[in-house]
């Protein structure tokens, strides 16, 4: 795995927040010892859970969105570095494996404009290029019998996601995605609308479900080639769950499980589907995060969950300032899968 930066034990001393009388996450989640193979560590290892950042917005910028999500693996690290260890959720459960190197990804993209056709070409083999390197770091963390809980980013990399799955596992996997958007766009280039459909369209994702997409957001030609999908590709929409109220939260749960269950699934979740969260694209109307919070319970305690992704967050965009607000509830949200995850048998 030569484009993973390893996570140290100095780099955890550094960022958790040492206080008399208290056990942080950061004092007992595992990093890779220096020198070690990490894939012949993660075989050894008890701990079932690793952590992966993912610090790029590349894939943002190639589908005219905002950057930003570049920033969310800090955050979030230093707030899980910081959740108290204690009988109900344990840091020692934890791996911190590190980040997918993308430095020279990153640098490459500073003065490449989307709207230019060289450069939007640029954009996208750049993507690519991130799509072999998370997929292969996500083959090996599910290869050695882990659980990868992968954050930051842009959502492209559900593709890198499903398709490191389906090689670990040896066949298509399926995903759940809860999303305002179906990142199910034509094969035009990859970037971050359209993970799905190009490992819908290469053969690593099975059956996919969307759950509550915006209407107001999702084109028709991506309604209709849904549509003509249905046997595999299905979704709900926000606004018949909460505007209309058609469809009620837990069955339609129900269902989605219903759909996907019969195979290793992932969990996608784009932050962008909760009100005021900073992102490229933030939004006023969407679930709250109670309900999120209640999403991943009832999916993570599937014994077919195989993964965990949780992308777009974007606090470089928050305006308020409030950047350690967004990697607290990614926290919360890491916590609340692995709680329900780990007492699958």
């Amino acid at each position: 795995m030569e484009k993973l930066l390893p996570f140290t034990t100095n780099d955890l001393a550094k960022i958790t927040n040492h206080r008399s009388g208290e056990i942080k996450f950061g004092e007992k989640m595992i990093t890779i010892p220096k020198g070690t193979d990490p894939i012949s560590f993660l075989e050894s290892c008890e701990a079932k859970y690793v952590l992966l950042g993912i610090p790029e917005d590349i894939g943002i910028r190639a589908n005219y969105g905002r950057p930003g999500a570049a920033s969310a693996w800090d955050s979030a690290i230093k707030s899980i570095a910081n959740i108290q260890h204690n009988r109900f959720c344990k840091g020692s459960q934890l791996i911190v494996l590190g980040q997918v190197n993308v430095c020279d990804e990153m640098k490459e993209v500073e003065h490449l404009d989307f709207h230019d056709v060289d450069d939007r070409s640029k954009l996208s083999q750049l993507v690519e290029r991130i799509d072999k390197d998370v997929s292969h770091i996500i083959f090996n963390i599910i290869k050695a019998g882990k659980t990868p809980i992968i954050i930051g980013g842009g959502h492209n990399n559900s593709y890198g996601n499903i398709k490191g799955a389906a090689l670990a596992k040896g066949k298509p996997v399926n995903a759940i995605n809860f999303d305002a958007h179906s990142d199910f766009r034509i094969l035009e280039g990859r970037h971050s609308g359209n993970g799905f459909s190009y490992a819908y369209e290469e053969g690593f994702l099975k059956k996919y479900f969307v759950f509550g997409l915006h209407e107001n957001y999702t084109s028709k030609s991506v309604l209709d080639l849904i549509k003509k999908t249905e046997d595999r590709v299905r979704y709900n929409t926000y606004d018949s769950l909460k505007i209309r109220k058609e469809k009620e939260f837990k069955q339609e749960m129900n269902n989605a499980l219903a759909f996907i269950e019969t195979d290793f699934f992932g969990i996608e979740i784009d932050l962008d589907a909760i009100p005021n969260i900073a992102s490229s694209a933030m939004t006023l109307s969407g679930f709250s995060v109670e309900e999120l919070r209640q999403f991943i319970s009832f999916f993570g305690k599937n014994k077919n969950a195989t993964y965990i992704h949780i992308c777009e967050g974007a606090p470089d965009l928050d305006e308020e300032k409030n950047n350690h607000l967004i990697g607290k509830l990614i926290g919360y949200l890491v916590t609340d899968f692995i709680k329900s995850n780990s007492i699958v048998a």
